[in-house]
């Protein structure tokens, strides 16, 4: 596991947590210039995306270590945590385990599937290889460029990176975080004391993900953008705007 902090180191305390296939340097490299400026940014990559020979083992495995590393490094407080994508997986469990204390969570526009054993070992059968073969030759990599760049407008540089992310972690890792996160699950309704919920709801994904939003969090504090799954940290400042005033709107309010 890997915890870098950076930033404003008197401001509030800010974890970030990388989605699927993910280390923190791509999911979040194009904002942490602007939430730096603000925060005391606690930066994770989990086990098998840190740079390490060692292997993503389970999501509560990697949960306990997030939460000792806080009890440790912060008196088991933060400030707030931002999850991309399975990235929420852990702020979910940080809120709903009650071993450390956040004000504020944020969820980036998460699926938050949940599945049993066999759908999970079938999904994972499907998914896993179509990840890993991304990257396989050049003829297949231009085209998830290319798809990438169509569908979340990133620039050269982005898809670069985010398509880098695919061959350069173990398919180990990432058939384990992506089956694991599945069988991962939150119970219903939420609500720790002192303690909000916070969702950046992508539209674009469909409803049935805001419907399980207010299925999992009592009272959650929804905010709704035109933009398809995390498109504000890979399609420029369009999109990254308006969320970052959103996360600054959040950090600031009471609990």
């Amino acid at each position: 596991m890997q915890f870098e902090e950076m930033g404003n180191m008197s401001g509030k305390t800010l974890m970030l947590l990388p989605g699927t296939c993910c280390d923190w340097q791509t999911n979040f490299g194009t904002v942490i210039p602007f939430l730096s400026e603000k925060y005391h940014l606690i930066c994770v990559n989990y086990d098998g995306f840190d740079g390490s020979d060692a292997i993503f083992p389970d999501m509560i495995t990697v949960t306990e270590k997030i939460e000792k590393y806080i009890l440790e490094k912060h008196d088991g407080r933060i400030d707030g945590a931002i999850g991309s994508s399975l990235g929420s997986s852990f702020v979910g469990q940080l809120i709903m385990r009650k071993k450390i204390h956040m004000d504020h969570g944020i969820f980036g526009s998460p699926d938050l599937d949940q599945s049993g054993k066999v759908s999970a070992k079938l999904q994972s059968m499907l998914v896993v290889p179509l990840l890993t073969s991304f990257t396989k030759g050049e003829k297949k990599r231009n085209k998830t460029k290319e798809k990438l760049k169509s569908i979340f407008l990133m620039d050269d540089d982005a898809a670069e990176k985010f398509v880098n992310c695919f061959s350069k972690f173990s398919p180990e890792s990432i058939k384990n975080e992506y089956y694991t996160d599945l069988l991962t699950h939150l119970e219903d309704d939420i609500q720790v004391e002192h303690t909000k919920a916070h969702f950046i709801y992508a539209n674009k994904m469909g409803e049935k993900y805001l419907k399980r939003y207010k299925k999992y969090f009592h009272d959650p504090d929804i905010r709704e953008f035109n933009m398809q799954h995390e498109q504000w940290l890979f399609g420029g400042a369009e999109f990254a705007a308006p969320v970052l005033k959103a996360i600054d709107e959040f950090m600031e309010m009471p609990v």
